[in-house]
């Protein structure tokens, strides 16, 4: 894990993609469908990870975490991004001795971005009236 330790401790932030996408009202809008579609399915693909793990598929778990990394990074979850790398890199080297502290950390990464993640949502989609 100390390969990734000089990751920035970013755990969301969005103003990056929503100036790639034009910096306005409309560019906030595709944000805001970004951010929904990342978060929709919760802490579910870690769950599906850790499954291939207890069966022993590591290459399959890798790949869902790959791809659960890549669409998260666009989030600007850096400290997401440096757990799960580090989650990656323990299971291409099997230090399976590693692995459930590497999963919980990960996944407490996951939660703080799906919170913060929540609170942007509140301020710019209203989503506390969407859920009601």
């Amino acid at each position: 894990m100390t390969a990734y330790a000089s990751a920035p401790d970013t755990i969301f932030c969005v103003d990056d993609l929503v100036g790639r996408m034009g910096g306005d009202a409309r560019a906030v809008a595709k944000a805001v469908r970004r951010v929904r579609d990342c978060i929709g399915n919760g802490v579910e693909p870690l769950n599906l990870a850790g499954e291939a793990v207890q069966q022993a598929r590591f290459m399959e778990a890798r790949h869902i975490l790959h791809n659960l990394r890549h669409d998260v990074s666009e989030l600007g979850a850096s400290r997401f991004v440096a757990a799960c790398l580090a989650l990656e890199l323990a299971l291409t080297e099997g230090r399976v001795i590693e692995i459930p502290l590497l999963f919980t950390a990960a996944e407490a990464e996951l939660r703080l971005v799906m919170d913060h993640a929540g609170t942007w949502l509140d301020q710019h989609a209203g989503r506390a009236a969407e859920r009601g």
